[in-house]
Order: C-alpha cells, then sequence, then structure tokens
C-alpha cells in the first residue's frame, strides 16, 4: 500500500490511526513473526515515555547478548541505507551509562516508536522523545522509529539525523526527494540504522527489528498500515485520501 499524506490531517484524526496502526503492528508480531519466547504489548509502563509496542523477553529475566537458542540468525538487513556509528568517544559513553530497562512481565529488547505530531509540538516533547530514543539506544534496547510526516523546524534534516547526532556527527543529509523515513536500529557497538528513506505514494518496505544478538524479524509493516487503514472511520480515509492526490 502506498503512504498516504499525512501532514494536513488533524492530530487527532492521525491519533486514532496511531492507534490502530500499533494495535496491527502489535498483533502481526504476536501471531507468528516474533520467535518463541518473545511477545510484543503496546504501551506498558516502564517509567517514562511509553514506547508505542514493545517486545519483550518473557523467557528469562534477562537474555545473553550470545543468545543462540531460538530464533533465526540472519544476513544484514538489505536496507536503501545503512549507517554505522563508529565514534570511539560516543561507544565509550554509552558502555559507561548503560542503562538496564526492565519490565514486569520480562526483558525489553526491542521497541517501535510511530511519530506523532505530538513529538514536534513543541521543544519539549521532541527533547523527551530524543532523549527516550537515546536512552533506549544506550541501555541495549533495540529501536524502530517510523516517520509519516516531513521534517519540521524540529527536525529540519528529519528524525534519524536528529536521534543520530545525540550520539554521533552524521556526514551526509537525507535525500530532498524522501523527506520521510523509516528506521531500524540496532543497539549494538557499533550502534547501526537500517534506513529507508520515503516520499508520499511510495510502497511501504518491511524493516529489520533486532530482538537479540544478531537476530532479527522482518516487520510486516506494508499488512499492518492496510489493515489499520481499512479499519479507520470513513472521514479519515476520504481526507487523507483527498491530500494524497487518490
Amino acid at each position: 500500500m502506498p503512504i498516504h499524506d499525512w501532514s494536513k490531517v488533524p492530530s487527532g484524526l492521525f491519533h486514532d490511526f496511531h492507534l490502530a496502526w500499533s494495535a496491527e503492528l502489535r498483533k502481526a508480531l504476536n501471531e507468528g513473526v516474533l520467535p518463541e519466547g518473545y511477545e510484543a504489548y503496546a504501551e506498558q509502563k516502564m517509567g517514562g515515555p511509553e514506547p508505542d509496542v514493545i517486545a519483550i523477553n518473557v523467557g528469562s529475566a534477562i537474555p545473553s547478548t550470545d543468545d543462540t537458542g531460538g530464533g533465526v540468525a540472519l544476513a544484514a538487513p538489505r536496507t536503501k541505507r545503512i549507517q554505522r556509528l563508529e565514534s570511539e568517544t560516543a561507544i565509550y559513553a554509552r558502555k559507561a551509562s548503560r542503562i538496564t530497562v526492565r519490565h514486569h512481565l520480562g526483558h525489553v529488547v526491542a521497541v517501535i516508536e510511530i511519530v506523532s505530531p505530538g513529538n514536534k509540538d513543541s521543544k519539549a516533547a521532541f527533547c523527551d522523545f530524543l532523549d527516550k530514543s537515546v536512552r533506549f539506544l544506550r541501555g541495549g534496547v533495540h529501536l524502530m522509529v517510523l516517520d509519516l510526516f516531513p521534517p519540521s523546524r524540529r527536525d529540519p534534516n528529519g528524525i534519524h539525523r536528529a536521534i543520530f547526532d545525540e550520539l554521533a556527527d552524521l556526514p551526509e543529509d537525507p535525500p530532498s526527494d524522501k523527506p520521510l523515513i523509516f528506521v531500524s536500529y540496532q543497539s549494538s557497538d557499533p550502534i547501526v540504522a537500517y534506513i529507508e528513506p520515503l516520499a508520499v505514494g511510495d510502497p511501504i518496505p518491511e524493516l529489520p527489528l533486532y530482538y537479540a544478538h544478531e537476530k532479527y524479524v522482518n516487520v510486516p509493516l506494508d499488512s499492518s498500515y492496510a489493515a489499520a487503514w481499512k479499519s479507520s472511520g470513513k472521514r479519515l480515509r476520504e481526507l487523507v485520501t483527498a491530500h494524497s492526490g487518490g
């Protein structure tokens, strides 16, 4: 399904779609995408700003980063762009300030964030989003960020650039003809970002979600987006379609 233009849609209507897509992602992850011993939950309280979907290892309190049981170890994902944080200073800083994020059902291994207008509404909200993202990555939690909105004055070079600039300098700007971005971060040494620059009308790609050392699943973003779209109200679909050019 092609990406719609959400930039002119009232925040309240996007919030409804946001909730629907989060629910479809959780459903897809729990119905055969995540391996045995891992489960996805929506908006679980984690002692701070809450992600949309989290993946939890329910088999043990703290899985080893060298875990080889269950799941599938795959070759590196293929996305349009791959970037590595190679800054030695940043790597040592991350090791020195590692945070273990826990949950009462198990150990949180990954989170999925769907960016909303509210994340960029104010400087405080945007700083909270960046701080949360960095804390996840420095705490060994893998992160996926899905941004259906073009860069704003809070993130003039895009949300990925804003997150990575908190960790290390990037040598290049995102392509100007692809202002939207889906990105999955592997919280490793160094941190690796798997990036899909996108534009309105582009097909929705799959994206890897890491859940253990060198292990990931491909998240069915397209089918979950389509299911959320199908379940959305008529007014929302008409308004978004009108702005998306059909």
